[in-house]
């Protein structure tokens, strides 16, 4: 695989150490950067490369970063965003623990691209093996002197923290997370003012996901150009998949875009286990629903796009034809209407709605639960201060357009 992507696709065992990191070219970027290089050419170098966000949303890096660059401001803050809480997705818990360095640098080169000059690696609480691997590389960076006052002699200062989060799904989103560094509930908080313009503490903040970050250090040693070569020309560099107890290899996995999930599951993950069929696919639990002969679609935000779907953040899950779908799509209904934070009423009616139309229809009681659901969807489409209503109500109507018959049957029986 080409140098710049991420991981070797040999299941680790442990942390990779600061020596292991260096060997491999690890901080190379930084040292090169605050020897010869200023902020401005890192957002450049991002930006050629097109790198966009790896958490779910896709949205361009460098703009996120040009923003808060140019905000006027005595403080700037950073945060890599590792509040992984979805189910199906284990890729930053497995980056964040075994290739923690990788996230560190690239923060490190956001916090210098940006002027910022604390940076936070955001944690949901219950996540040990992942604070400690943060922690013991801190550690080994802070011997090196590559944190602090005046980083390898330059004039960059950087202080890293870890921050704890509480256990909850919506405590992902960015402005949740600045919530929750000043001490809040972790909650979404309403846009604008984007973070980049007025973040934590009300000053400019950046925050990207890990495995965004984990980028950054490659994408400067290789040039953005040779980057933005890797992949499709509105998806570049590669994409980390979570593959789940359906496949023969069960594990996280890296593919450059322009790949497909067939090659994920048959030449990663080992190929379909236990002979089992395969019903559907869906590329994350907000996403919607891919049939079988989709799997050879290049995996890419514009070809996903015109299916109707995306990538997400990779958390691949597989339906298979011996499953209850119903019971599934329930179980789903059943996540967003748990994890949702009760601040805005449209979310709060519809996930409740979303989850007893469902229950309606799992327990065999008639009625036209599709024109309810569709009439819930039209009616709090974007609306609230983040996008879980949006996610929870994807799937769903997708799953209501693949697996209709199943429902109606159910709801008739």
């Amino acid at each position: 695989m080409p140098e710049a992507l991420l991981l070797t696709n040999e299941p680790a065992t442990c942390a990779q150490s600061f020596a292991e990191y260096e060997a491999e070219g690890g901080f190379q970027a930084l040292r090169d950067v605050l020897r010869q290089r200023n902020p401005e050419w890192v957002r450049e170098q991002v930006e050629l490369a097109r790198l966009r966000g790896r958490g779910g949303a896709s949205f361009p890096t460098a703009r996120k970063w040009t923003l808060a660059a140019q905000t006027e401001a005595k403080q700037r803050y950073a945060i890599a965003n590792g509040g992984e809480h979805e189910p199906g997705s284990s890729k930053d818990k497995y980056l964040v623990a075994f290739y923690p360095h990788k996230v560190l640098e690239g923060l490190l080169l956001c916090a210098f691209a940006t002027g910022a000059s604390i940076a936070w690696v955001y944690l949901i609480e219950d996540m040990e093996t992942q604070i400690l691997a943060v922690e013991r590389a801190l550690a080994e960076l802070e011997a090196e002197g590559l944190t602090g006052n005046r980083i390898l002699g330059s004039e960059f200062s950087c202080e890293i923290r870890v921050h704890r989060a509480p256990p909850t799904y919506v405590a992902g989103e960015e402005t949740a997370a600045i919530d929750s560094i000043e001490g809040g509930e972790g909650k979404p908080r309403e846009k604008p003012p984007y973070p980049g313009q007025a973040g934590l503490h009300a000053m400019p903040t950046t925050v990207n996901n890990v495995e965004t970050l984990a980028h950054v250090p490659g994408i400067l040693r290789m040039g953005g150009d040779a980057f933005a070569d890797i992949g499709t020309e509105q998806s570049t560099g590669s994409l980390l998949f979570t593959l789940g107890e359906g496949v023969e290899r069960p594990g996280v996995y890296e593919l450059p875009f322009g790949s497909t999930y067939r090659q994920l599951i048959d030449d990663c993950g080992g190929g379909l286990a236990n002979g089992r069929r395969l019903r559907a696919l869906l590329p994350a639990l907000s996403c919607a629903f891919l049939r079988p002969e989709q799997l050879d679609t290049p995996i890419s935000y514009e070809s996903l796009a015109e299916l109707g779907t995306s990538p997400g953040c990779g958390g691949v899950q597989l339906w298979f034809e011996d499953e209850d779908v119903v019971a599934k799509t329930l179980e789903i209904a059943t996540f967003f209407q748990r994890e949702q934070c009760g601040q805005c009423p449209p979310c709060n009616m519809g996930n409740a709605q979303y989850l007893n139309i469902l229950l309606a229809v799992s327990e065999g009681r008639p009625g036209d639960f599709e024109g309810a659901i569709r009439n819930v969807a039209g009616f709090i489409k974007g609306r609230g201060r983040c996008s879980l209503i949006s996610m929870a109500t994807t799937p769903l109507l997708s799953a209501l357009e693949l697996f209709g018959e199943d429902f109606r049957a159910r709801a008739q029986r």
